[in-house]
């Protein structure tokens, strides 16, 4: 909701104050669809030039980020550490146990309980692959971060390719926009003959495409790529979570001093209270 409100004050502040200050927007109106076409078809041109399908794809998934917002929730952060809390407790009392609910997530019981995580095959896959390794005494804290610091770099920098590709787009439109406008005057000076009244508005229209890329490109595309980002960045919180949890659990403290690891290393808005969070991991025990 905040996405399209941003977007109405743009377009409501520069073309309000474009007609309180006595302009006409008929010039723009009747140059918008040619002006439109060269500036957006060159820029969607390049966008498709400069990425492959997978990241346009990508690309197109996450602009609905700019509306929805993250994706993980302060409840998803809460059922996270349960998780997280419960598959600690059985491998301390019992790390056979442990083996069919992470060889086998999607069938597991203790996932089963969260499913918005369970969904997430890169969680999953961050938590099995860790336990995993501890099981295999591949259990040295300082090299597994290490490692998972690697991965989640890597998973976060192919996550960032939308904005960046976006940020791209945004940082050529005001040039696309003063490639319009040049062809705007080489048509007018083809036309150097008519009266002044005409010229003035094939002028007028040529500049359109002027304004056109700046206005694209610093009051819309440019906010969206940064907002694709400010969302990617955040939801990434959530696996640095479960980095956290499993590295301090092999340190070999106790599953509730890694929860409390995990519930100081969260963002402070999603971060629940003590008390409230500990409700929540007596439930998990209960279950």
């Amino acid at each position: 909701m905040i996405g399209l409100i941003g977007i109405a004050v743009v377009f409501v502040m520069v073309f309000g104050g474009y007609l309180m200050a006595g302009g006409k927007m008929a010039i723009i109106l009747k140059s918008l669809p040619f002006e439109m076409t060269m500036i957006g078809g060159a820029a969607v041109g390049a966008f498709l030039l400069s990425n492959d399908i997978p990241a346009i794809k990508q690309t197109c998934r996450d602009l609905g980020k700019v509306f929805k917002g993250p994706r993980w929730k302060a409840g998803d952060y809460r059922d996270l550490l349960c998780l997280l809390y419960e598959l600690i407790r059985l491998a301390k009392q019992n790390p056979v146990a442990l083996e069919e609910h992470i060889e086998a997530p999607d069938s597991s019981e203790i996932f089963g309980r969260y499913p918005r995580v369970q969904a997430d095959h890169e969680a999953v896959e961050l938590i099995c692959d860790t336990l995993r390794s501890a099981s295999m005494n591949y259990d040295d804290p300082h090299q597994v971060e290490e490692v998972l610091e690697k991965r989640m770099d890597a998973s976060l920098h192919h996550a960032l390719h939308s904005s960046h590709a976006l940020q791209t787009v945004a940082d050529g439109l005001p040039a696309l926009g003063i490639v319009a406008a040049v062809l705007g005057v080489i048509k007018t000076m083809a036309s150097i003959d008519q009266p002044p009244e005409i010229l003035g508005k094939m002028i007028g229209g040529a500049l359109v495409g002027t304004f056109l890329g700046v206005f694209l490109a610093y009051g819309l595309v440019g906010p969206i790529a940064v907002r694709v980002k400010a969302v990617v960045e955040e939801d990434a919180h959530f696996y640095q979570l479960i980095r956290e949890v499993l590295v301090a659990n092999l340190h070999n403290h106790s599953p509730n001093i890694c929860i409390e690891v995990g519930r100081q290393n969260m963002p402070h808005h999603m971060r629940p209270a003590f008390s409230d969070l500990e409700e929540s991991l007596k439930g998990a025990k209960a279950a």
